[in-house]
């Protein structure tokens, strides 16, 4: 892979990691509602997950998708469906404060798994292989090479909006704007299927 190359692929990446989207999103209410402890395991599932999401997509998925197109259309019908079910979650999550707490941060399995349904983390890693992946390579070795960027640039990239999340957290020092903050952000969730509903 050349630098030039490298150098857009990073850019990408960082670009397509900071912005907001279904992940980012989560993580911010992850941070608010449970502390940045707690949902390492939501960044690092979320990281890491996404690579092997790439890897996979590079080896096998592009393929499928150009011979059987109906498969990209049902996964699309799927993950709106889910997400829509993660926002309501978001929105009725209890506050820290209750005494009988109804949600619980997001697992590195969970995280992990949530990729497959995520339509932002599908563009991003069909356009990162279909766009970067160096052909001379072979299949496998350019795949690897653009998830560990994507793994690299993602981790610090997906931080940041839990660390804002936990900054944000300070200023809700009741229930009350918790539950509103929680509502915002479920319909900022919903928001980011907007691009992929019009596609």
């Amino acid at each position: 892979m050349n630098y030039e190359i490298l150098t857009a692929l990073i850019g990408f990446a960082f670009a397509t990691s900071i912005t907001p989207g279904p992940n980012n999103l989560m993580l911010m209410a992850s941070g608010a509602n449970y502390g940045l402890r707690r949902t390492l395991p939501h960044m690092f599932g979320i990281s890491l997950g996404h690579a092997f999401m790439v890897v996979v997509v590079g080896l096998v998925l592009l393929q499928l998708f150009e011979q059987f197109p109906v498969l990209n259309t049902i996964l699309k019908v799927l993950s709106v469906g889910y997400m829509l079910w993660l926002a309501w979650k978001i929105a009725n999550a209890a506050p820290p404060s209750d005494k009988a707490p109804t949600g619980k941060p997001f697992t590195f399995l969970q995280a992990a798994a949530f990729q497959w349904v995520n339509p932002k983390a599908w563009s991003m890693a069909i356009t990162a292989i279909s766009g970067y992946a160096p052909q001379d390579r072979g299949i496998f070795f350019g795949s690897l090479i653009v998830a560990c960027v994507f793994a690299a640039t993602n981790l610090p990239s997906v931080s940041v909006w839990a660390w804002m999340g936990v900054q944000v957290r300070r200023w809700l020092g009741t229930s009350t704007r918790l539950r509103i903050f929680n509502i915002t952000m479920a319909l900022l969730l919903v928001a980011s299927l907007y691009p992929i509903l019009t596609h």
